[in-house]
C-alpha cells in the first residue's frame, strides 16, 4: 500500500498522485531505530534514536513514496523505512527500497498507483 507522498518543494512540484503528499522539510527523518518507540515512523531531526535524514544533497528522496511496511503495527526488527525513490544516476542497488527514474516515478503516481506488492 502507498500510504502518502513526500516531496522536496525546492526541486520538483507537487506530484500528481491519488494519495496524500507532502512536501518535506530540512529536519525531516525516519526512524530506523528498533529499540526506540518511534521504530519505522517520520520524526523531527534532532531526534535521539537512530534515524535515516530525509532532506538530502542528492535527489534520491526529492520523490518518496512512503510504503505501507511493517506499519500497522509497527513490530520491532521487521524492517523500516522501505520507499519507493528516486534512482541514483549510475542505478545502484538500494538498502531494501524500490527506486525508478523520476520520470518514471512521476508517471507512474501520475497513473493512479495506490499499492505495490513487497515480499
Amino acid at each position: 500500500m502507498l500510504r502518502r507522498v513526500l516531496y522536496r518543494a525546492d526541486r520538483i512540484s507537487p506530484p500528481a498522485c491519488a494519495v496524500p503528499r507532502e512536501p518535506l522539510s530540512p529536519d525531516d527523518g525516519w526512524c530506523d531505530d528498533p529499540q526506540h518507540p518511534d521504530y519505522n515512523r517520520m520524526v523531527r531531526l534532532p531526534h535521539e534514536g537512530r534515524q535515516e535524514r530525509l532532506w538530502r544533497a542528492d535527489a534520491v528522496y526529492d520523490l518518496v513514496g512512503v510504503l505501507g511496511w511493517n506499519d500497522n503495527p509497527v513490530v520491532r526488527g521487521s524492517g523500516s523505512a522501505i520507499f519507493l525513490h528516486v534512482a541514483r544516476p549510475d542505478y545502484a542497488p538500494t538498502d531494501g527500497c524500490i527506486a525508478l527514474a523520476l520520470p518514471d516515478l512521476l508517471a507512474l503516481l501520475k497513473a493512479g498507483l495506490e499499492a505495490i506488492m513487497v515480499q
